[in-house]
């Protein structure tokens, strides 16, 4: 590797790696922004989706814009917009600024992954290409993970407001280190940006993922969630049909017809929301129900980044050899395995071994999985659409996780109030409001603080709630593993994207 290849997957690793920090740091920080700025699971998961949402919707149209005005320019942005988003975060004095802050940070964090990955595309060819996306697939993963011990670091230091704040300083050496790069031409596509596709993904993802959330709390018979759910399916449905018409679209469904592009990308969606779901149930059931403090919630998941740091490369590498398909289909299968032991916590036990199996194993599926699984979809498109092939994948992850917390919040939260009206005939319409704000909690709510009785039913409904939010995470981490042993092909491996 040259000192101008190693420099490109540095500034790669570090702008993508701020994106993916963020879409996990803020998991670990969620008690403690809600006994700061108020608000209930609702605002909580709101914090999180807010930011997947505007990711996910706006990542596909930054690929076009990566192909259309320059990689390295649009990195540049991306950068600048996420350190001021972070900064806003920082010094949010509300809930609702904090979310709309959020938002702006998934518009320009949009900006960062498919950027990222076009230049180590550019950069790299063959099996060192694989490599590179294997490098990058592990410091970003770890990134991800290692987000919650980063996270409960500021907070028990300092306090949560740090977390968002501390962006800066990569940001900073990210930008320094871009104008050393001289290796790469800033080359630009003939195309234009697809703003009215743009718009109706915002729309659909918006008002889909704004029934899932307030679901809980107003029921499927309120005309405020099913008329919501219903417009962003149908809204849904027409980005689709639009895209498929549009004469500069910016989800080029062509690039489905590669096989591996299109079955890597379903695995992706099943993959990353049983991800995306998993990590926010853990850290909330450690901290809400184990009352562990943040740094113990982020410590408790330090060995996922141990394994992925050490195995990612060599997965990598591997699948590079041989062929993604089997690292694919036995990755999730492991990974799912982890998650189902991680859903048998024991919620009397604080031992830190407790959680320790499920972690490892979660941890070692995730490195089996997540560079094959990058450079199976990327090698399934030319190179000269690197930019939106990424893009799509990145946007697909982003959905998935976001539709996933959505979604797995509110059976658990369904499951959860079951729970408790199964156990208690006696459940007062003010301690039901109450409750209904929040989720897998062991202490009642401020009124009811000395009712050791109905501390126990907590204990024992949020158990059991939280073990259905983490069986079904597995079950979507499994599905991902058997598409991938069905439909990814090993021979498409063996072509450079450019002939792909």
């Amino acid at each position: 590797m040259t000192k101008q290849e190693r420099l490109v997957l540095v500034v790669s690793i570090l702008a993508a790696g701020v994106a993916f920090l963020d879409g996990a740091i803020v998991n670990v920080a969620l008690p403690a922004i809600q006994d700061n700025l108020g608000g209930g699971l609702a605002t909580q998961q709101w914090v999180v989706d807010a930011y997947l949402l505007t990711l996910g919707s706006f990542i596909l149209l930054a690929g076009s814009v990566s192909d259309i005005f320059g990689r390295i320019k649009v990195l540049k942005l991306g950068l600048l917009g996420f350190g001021a988003a972070s900064l806003l975060c920082a010094f949010a004095p509300s809930a609702e600024v904090l979310i709309l802050a959020r938002a702006l940070q998934g518009i320009a964090g949009a900006f960062l992954v498919p950027s990222s990955l076009a230049l180590i595309i550019a950069a790299f060819t063959g099996s060192a290409q694989s490599k590179a996306i294997g490098t990058w697939t592990a410091w970003t993963g770890i990134a991800f993970i290692i987000g919650p011990l980063l996270g409960g670091i500021l907070i028990d230091q300092a306090n949560w407001r740090w977390i968002f704040a501390i962006n800066v300083f990569p940001i900073t050496l990210t930008l320094m280190l871009i104008k050393n790069i001289t290796m790469l031409r800033d080359n630009k596509t003939k195309t234009r940006l697809d703003l009215l596709g743009a718009s109706l993904c915002v729309a659909a993802l918006g008002s889909t993922v704004f029934a899932l959330i307030e679901q809980p709390k107003y029921g499927w018979s309120d005309p405020r969630i099913y008329i919501t759910f219903v417009i962003g399916l149908a809204l849904l449905c027409s980005f689709i049909i639009y895209e498929g018409k549009a004469a500069h679209p910016m989800l080029k469904l062509s690039l489905f017809k590669s096989r591996n592009f299109s079955a890597g990308n379903l695995a992706t969606f099943f993959i990353y929301a049983g991800l995306g779901s998993t990590t926010f149930l853990v850290v909330l059931f450690l901290q809400q129900v184990l009352n562990y403090s943040a740094l113990a919630a982020g410590l408790s998941l330090l060995p996922i980044t141990i394994i992925m740091f050490i195995f990612s490369p060599l997965f990598g590498k591997l699948s590079g050899k041989f062929g993604p398909r089997l690292f694919m289909g036995l990755g999730p299968l492991v990974a799912a395995l982890g998650v189902f032991l991680l859903g048998m916590i024991d919620s009397l036990n604080r031992d830190l071994l407790n959680i320790l199996p499920g972690v490892l194993i979660f941890g070692f599926g995730l490195s089996i999985t997540v560079a094959p699984l990058t450079s199976a979809v990327l090698s399934g498109a030319p190179k000269e659409n690197a930019g939106i092939a990424s893009a799509i994948n990145n946007a697909i992850a982003r959905i998935a996780g976001l539709i996933a917390v959505a979604l797995i919040g509110a059976i658990v939260a369904n499951a959860f109030m079951s729970n408790i009206e199964k156990q208690t005939t006696e459940l007062t319409s003010g301690l039901k409001s109450d409750l209904k704000q929040s989720t897998i909690q062991s202490d009642p709510p401020k009124p009811y603080q000395k009712d050791l009785a109905l501390k126990d039913i907590l204990r024992k409904s949020s158990q059991t709630a939280y073990q259905v939010g983490a069986n079904a995470s597995a079950m979507l981490i499994a599905t991902g593993g058997v598409l991938s042993l069905v439909f990814i092909q090993n021979k498409q491996n063996k072509q450079t994207p450019s002939k792909s």
